[in-house]
């Protein structure tokens, strides 16, 4: 069986995380992969939604057994719980993703203080509750916050100098997060290729692990991120198109149809963003184009000199996933996409990808000679 430093640093069986995908809920999905042996990630973006997307924020509060006229904090607090009832009979690992992006700081400690009291009250919850993945945002200041309070952290970064940033930080497991990846991705188009190896050049120790995002969706693929030095891999777009994921059921068949070169990249909620290739999001890259050239030349701009209305298109675009309204919609995901050809269980699909990178790294010595 395939075990890395990532498995005896959290307690999970395989070198998997599952990314915490947004806007919507995947309470349900975090719960299925963190049951298949690997670290489920709960998004916490759409408690954030309330007054402007209430569409998410309802759909997250339902799937999470909580109430809609419910604060942030009690919402988080519900849906962890339902969680924990949910995977401690299995002793599965599961986590939060916090964005802790300046434009959501205010909401990032709130979420982040609920986990650590949820924990405090609960302490048998702090054997499957046990990582804070933090993204889109600086991580230092948070290191007292987090690690003081017992868990693992995990950042996300782009580029070796954020990775740098994270060491400097005290963050215990940084992932690269190559160009290829969905959603949310860089200013500067840096690959996983490329970035993966430096990252691990650079930062990787006995204290610090590194992950692979951007590109990884199966057991070829896993390999290879171990090859390259990684402790593991982190899967978003793989696990969107499970039976068990909370996203729509276009956005999920839409992954499953895509074929070569089927995403594009367009301004997102904070920053670039690769979609699912369709007229509405090409529609969306031509006004990028026109209103937030950065996205293509790696210019960094936000919501004090952004033309709002590519915001108010990608809103507008949301609403019209999750209504199921094909025509209307943005759907995220990575490069992966083109490889992905079924909509499997969650447990069978972990199971694959397991078996298939055992084999590939056990042909690696028949057929190369050093």
């Amino acid at each position: 069986m395939i075990k890395s430093r990532l498995c005896d640093l959290i307690g999970i069986k395989y070198p998997i995380i599952q990314a915490g995908m947004g806007p919507f809920s995947n309470n349900n999905l975090c719960v299925a992969t963190a049951n298949a042996g690997v670290l489920g990630l709960l998004s916490t973006s759409g408690v954030f939604n309330k007054n402007d997307q209430p569409w998410i924020y309802n759909d997250f509060v339902r799937t999470g057994e909580a109430d809609p006229e419910d604060d942030m904090a009690t919402v988080l607090e519900k849906v962890l719980k339902r969680t924990y009832r949910l995977v401690k009979d299995k002793g599965s690992i599961f986590g939060i993703n916090v964005m802790v992006s300046t434009e959501v700081l205010q909401a990032s400690h709130i979420m982040i203080d609920m986990a650590i009291r949820v924990c405090q009250e609960n302490p048998d919850m702090k054997k499957h509750f046990k990582v804070i993945y933090t993204s889109a945002g600086d991580p230092l200041g948070w290191k007292d916050k987090i690690k003081g309070a017992g868990f693992t952290w995990i950042h996300i970064v782009p580029s070796v100098k954020a990775a740098l940033r994270c060491k400097k930080a005290g963050v215990d497991v940084i992932v690269a997060s190559g160009h290829e990846g969905g959603f949310h991705t860089s200013w500067e188009p840096v690959h996983s290729m490329i970035l993966l190896p430096a990252v691990v050049e650079t930062v990787s120790d006995n204290e610090t692990l590194v992950v692979g995002a951007g590109g990884f969706c199966d057991g070829r693929t896993l390999a290879a991120a171990l090859i390259m030095g990684a402790d593991g891999a982190l899967m978003g777009t793989r696990f969107l198109a499970t039976q068990e994921s909370d996203f729509h059921q276009i956005w999920k068949q839409e992954v499953v149809d895509a074929g070569d070169r089927a995403t594009l990249v367009a301004r997102g909620f904070v920053g670039p963003a690769r979609w699912l290739k369709t007229p509405r999001s090409q529609e969306h890259a031509r006004n990028t184009l026109q209103k937030s050239p950065g996205v293509f030349l790696g210019t960094p701009d936000d919501y004090t000199t952004l033309d709002m209305s590519l915001i108010d298109f990608e809103i507008e675009s949301m609403k019209a996933t999750f209504e199921g309204n094909k025509e209307k919609a943005l759907m995220a995901a990575g490069e992966v996409a083109q490889r992905i050809k079924d909509m499997p269980r969650v447990d069978d699909l972990v199971q694959e990808i397991v078996r298939e990178a055992e084999t590939v790294l056990r042909e690696v010595p028949k057929r190369v000679l050093v």
